[in-house]
């Protein structure tokens, strides 16, 4: 009876496609799962807050008579120094945090991974220019270099991007380099050569689909990182300009009253905290379900 179980669960397995044996395995990782739960309620406050709340009146609109308020009923994360509802900003806030998280590796995936597949695929004098290249850019404290970027191009949301995303593309040069040598000479790959496929249809169609396990991984993992360096950039006061409430800005306007009024700098700090904790138990799951070690195994 045992033995006829194992046999039909193990049916069931092979009968899986590939993107829903990788659900079974993150569905079975439960830090992964609280990270996609709590990813997935960020996302819906970020997308609320643009529906439900009123920028000018809920987000900016001053009300002195109730500046520096305590965490109440009527305030749950208290009021600033011109009496807006912290909440609101936070929540507000959120769609700048996420936006800037996003948009900045987007841009470094495109890049990273564009330069990573040709070093890896071509070798040689191309691959040695491209990696020292990336050498030299991951070389430079990343923070030291989105601020030069920012200082030189001027403070706005677009430039705070582009210099985060900048500072992320050593790092998917340098998985997707690694991973293009792993499969730029397997079997599929040269009989594609000998069918006469040009290479940019090798790179595109047989390459790149077979590298994507670790730019996923590395992607969701460098969101959280992308997050961290906007906020911090925003603290020094380099990043989104006041009085958009993005979450670096909040801590660095409440960082005055911080002996007095702790709550202005708890709140900003922990949506960092937390959003930054969700992504990386997501992108640890993520790597242990794509491990292709891992497959076969339940």
């Amino acid at each position: 009876m045992a033995a006829e179980k194992k046999v039909l669960a193990s049916r069931r397995y092979a009968k899986r496609s590939q993107s829903a044996e990788i659900w079974h395995r993150l569905r079975k990782n439960k830090g992964a799962m609280l990270g996609l739960a709590i990813m997935i309620a960020i996302i819906l406050i970020a997308i609320g807050s643009n529906i439900f709340l009123d920028y000018d009146t809920d987000v900016i609109g001053q009300n002195v008579a109730e500046r520096l308020q305590h965490p109440s009923l009527k305030h749950p994360m208290g009021t600033d120094a011109t009496g807006r509802d912290m909440m609101y900003r936070i929540f507000y806030g959120t769609r700048y945090s996420l936006s800037i998280g996003i948009a900045s590796v987007l841009i470094a995936l495109v890049i990273g991974v564009t330069l990573g597949v040709i070093a890896g695929y071509y070798g040689g004098r191309v691959s040695e220019i491209i990696m020292r290249l990336s050498d030299a850019i991951a070389a430079i404290p990343s923070i030291l270099m989105a601020i030069a970027i920012v200082s030189a191009l001027g403070q706005s949301m677009f430039n705070l991007m582009l210099a985060v995303g900048v500072t992320s593309v050593p790092q998917f040069v340098r998985i997707t380099h690694a991973a293009t040598l792993t499969v730029r000479n397997q079997e599929y790959v040269e009989a594609s050569r000998c069918l006469g496929l040009r290479q940019w249809q090798i790179i595109l169609f047989h390459v790149l689909p077979n590298c994507l396990s670790p730019i996923i991984v590395q992607t969701t993992l460098r969101v959280a990182s992308a997050i961290i360096s906007a906020s911090s950039l925003s603290f020094l006061g380099l990043g989104v300009p006041a009085p958009m409430p993005e979450w670096g800005g909040l801590l660095s306007a409440g960082r005055k009253y911080i002996r007095t009024h702790s709550y202005l700098t708890l709140f900003p700090g922990l949506a960092i905290m937390i959003t930054v904790l969700a992504l990386n138990l997501l992108g640890d799951g993520l790597r242990d379900a794509l491990d292709p070690k891992l497959k076969g195994k339940k």
